[in-house]
């Protein structure tokens, strides 16, 4: 089967799970959980994972899945699969919940630990992003579909960075270099930050807290396309299917490469600790 077909297969079923999803969030049609890690879930979540669950066992039934809202599979097994789709039927739950409109669903191909393909479709924002290794980076909004690529840096403007909604600004802040000027430009769901840098709005993205593989494997792909990055609390690349866990470390999603890690952080930070 190839890229291409796999890539719209993604799309087709992001797509379906957002109007389920919009079903939900317009009609305020909801439970509301908390998972064993103190993370919300709703009803909503799980219909959205039970419809991508059920249109990729369809169309690709040899590819395994891996989803936040199933039980992970041992990394024994897990690292043998050559591919695997890893999802996210609702990125951003509590924006979700607190109707902010900054939510999506998430789908990425895994091909030997790096993601190969990546839909974020945001359906209350009629919008979606998608990439596929080696083809570039697109947004549709509506009917159009426009290709993006991050924005190149003059030295000149202040550095556009992505922050949460509800995230305090001071616990950013104090790992940014005294070098350039900011400006903070608020978001939630940690998907859409790493697409706003792929379209250029932003120019980079500090994430220090819990976010699972799922939360980056599609943008992370999307970004990559776009001409970004995206590097780990040791400096290196985020990484896929490695570890036991399928938290990730904190990491770093930059734009430009005229930008790097060395430039926006403070000399004085240390690794395990953006």
């Amino acid at each position: 089967m190839s890229e291409q077909i796999l890539l719209n297969i993604a799309l087709s079923a992001a797509k379906k799970a957002g109007k389920q999803v919009m079903e939900h969030y317009r009609l305020d049609d909801f439970t509301e959980h908390t998972k064993e890690d103190d993370s919300p879930v709703t009803s909503a979540d799980i219909a959205a994972n039970d419809i991508i669950m059920a249109y990729l066992a369809e169309h690709t039934p040899d590819i395994p899945v891996i989803s936040e809202e199933v039980g992970a599979t041992e990394l024994a097994i897990r690292n043998k699969w050559s591919k695997y789709w890893l999802l996210d039927p609702i990125d951003g739950t509590g924006e979700f919940i607190l109707k902010s409109g900054d939510f999506a669903v998430n789908i990425a191909l895994v091909e030997n630990g790096w993601p190969s393909i990546g839909v974020i479709h945001a359906p209350d924002h009629d919008t979606t992003y998608y990439a596929q290794k080696g083809c570039g980076a697109f947004k549709e909004a509506g009917d159009k579909v426009t290709a993006i690529k991050v924005t190149p840096y003059d030295g000149k403007r202040a550095v556009k960075v992505a922050v949460s909604r509800r995230q305090k600004l001071p616990h950013i802040q104090q790992y940014l270099s005294d070098d350039y000027r900011y400006e903070y430009i608020p978001l939630g769901s940690c998907s859409l930050k790493n697409c706003l840098i792929a379209e250029g709005v932003a120019d980079c993205y500090i994430r220090l807290g819990p976010t699972g593989e799922w939360d980056t494997g599609a943008s992370h792909c999307i970004l990559e396309e776009a001409g970004g990055s995206i590097i780990d609390s040791e400096y290196q690349p985020l990484t896929y299917n490695t570890r036991e866990t399928l938290m990730n470390p904190d990491f770093m999603s930059l734009g430009s490469s005229q930008f790097s890690w060395q430039q926006i952080i403070k000399s004085h930070t240390t690794t395990r600790k953006l």
